[in-house]
């Protein structure tokens, strides 16, 4: 069986020329999934790997607006509508100078199977754009959101497509977005965007979604050892949405994150992350890490190296794909880490992973452990469907069961396939059993 998908992931290569990223999620896929076809040789047949890897829909548009100044700019929107198997596409948007059509089709293939793993009956996409919206007023981003949703109006829609946030777009573009959407269709379809505000449709723990699930998701790893967060270090990368809320989480369940980054650098915090101080630099104020060091008396900046230099017992990588290599990987097992909880979409390179899996750590891949996000996103949709709201309280609670629904299933998948607590086989070994299934029963299509 390993020869049929070693074919598979050839042909990915040959027809996604110098989509590395895209390249690397297959292959991380693939190789996980040969005691699974040897046990179940039907998910061979059908040419059902070949379609599997490749998108429903590709869609790529020129995205045209107008800055301050009145100079035009030009910048290119994507949407990959991956896998329909399970329900409509669901994936994020992520704005950000590095997108590129290989970055969003490794991110919607992550998300086939994370939304599996969710078992909420969503399936997988992802979008965005090259644009940057760092620095831009307001007016601008509004000028961009609105060119870039006139064209995607036309492919998405509650029962068709839904996408949400991702890096570089938060409450402000979802707005924007929104507004235009409802403008050009006429219509109040509050189930279209994920990530909305509370008096629009937004569902409470939304924001918080994916940063509590990555924490929830240690703290399930951490219970099969009998263990907690309780008094233990944590290093998180990230100073965004992601991150800000894997820190709040962690600290709720007393833990001592000291650590967050950008692209400035990364902080060390010693007595414990200020949360009120980084949510009002991050959120309020749009700032810089400096920003925090500058008010916050024993916290030091650091420009070099890497935030995972820093000795502690639990990591959360919460930036970007890549950013926690091997090297880093060895630096954090000197450090005596013992946990790593993805709250970033792979942010683990191939090598680090083989590094802590080699090590024996609890090792949670982003496709189970930052699936929070989607599933709450999922939740949005299902009181929009309803014309509802729920308190925080109950949304809260039916994240943390989804959260650990997905442990326990990543735990006895790896456990049928001969391979106990292997969470990266027991994740993609999951989500494509539960995917595979509905493709079948769909027929050729």
């Amino acid at each position: 069986m390993q020869d049929v998908v070693e074919k598979v992931y050839e042909q990915v290569v040959a027809r996604n020329r110098g989509e590395v990223e895209f390249h690397q999620a297959v292959h991380e896929v693939l190789e996980s999934l040969d005691p699974v076809i040897a046990k179940h040789p039907h998910y061979a047949e059908g040419a059902l790997l070949e379609r599997l890897v490749e998108p429903e829909r590709q869609i790529m548009f020129r995205v045209p607006w107008v800055d301050d100044a009145g100079q035009v700019h030009v910048n290119r929107g994507f949407r990959i509508e991956f896998n329909s198997a399970l329900g409509p596409y669901k994936g994020g948007l992520r704005f950000h100078p590095s997108v590129n059509a290989g970055i969003i089709k490794f991110l919607g293939f992550e998300q086939i199977f994370k939304n599996a793993l969710t078992a909420q009956g969503i399936g997988g996409g992802k979008g965005g754009s090259d644009f940057d919206p760092h620095g831009r007023s307001d007016a601008e981003v509004m000028r961009f959101c609105q060119s870039f949703m006139t064209e995607l109006a036309r492919h998405i829609g509650p029962s068709t497509d839904v996408p949400a946030g991702d890096i570089g777009v938060g409450g402000r573009e979802i707005g924007y977005m929104f507004g235009q959407y409802k403008r050009l269709r006429n219509s109040y379809d509050a189930g279209v965007l994920t990530g909305k505000g509370l008096a629009w449709g937004g569902s409470l723990v939304r924001t918080e979604a994916t940063g509590y699930g990555a924490v929830l998701f240690a703290q399930s790893m951490l219970s099969t050892k009998g263990e907690s967060l309780e008094g233990k270090k944590v290093i998180v990368s990230g100073a965004g949405n992601v991150a800000i809320y894997a820190i709040e989480k962690a600290q709720q369940l007393g833990a001592t994150p000291i650590t967050f980054s950008d692209s400035s650098g990364y902080v060390v915090d010693e007595a414990g992350v200020d949360l009120e101080l980084l949510k009002q630099v991050k959120e309020v104020e749009r700032g810089r890490v400096a920003d925090y060091v500058e008010r916050r008396p024993g916290a030091r900046l650091v420009t070099g190296g890497s935030v995972w230099d820093v000795p502690g017992d639990v990591a959360l990588p919460c930036a970007t794909q890549n950013e926690l290599d091997g090297d880093a990987a060895a630096t954090l097992l000197r450090g005596g880490c013992g946990v790593v909880s993805e709250g970033a979409n792979m942010p683990s390179t191939p090598e680090a992973v083989e590094a802590f899996q080699k090590a024996g750590i609890l090792f949670g891949p982003g496709k189970a452990a930052n699936a929070g996000g989607v599933a709450t996103s999922a939740l949005e949709m299902e009181q929009n469907a309803g014309r509802t709201r729920w308190d925080f309280a109950t949304a809260e609670a039916k994240l943390t069961g989804i959260m650990a629904d997905i442990h326990d299933s990543c735990v006895a998948a790896a456990e049928e396939y001969g391979r106990p607590g292997d969470y990266v086989l027991g994740a993609n070994a999951a989500g494509f059993t539960r995917v595979a299934d509905v493709m079948i029963a769909h027929g050729i299509v």
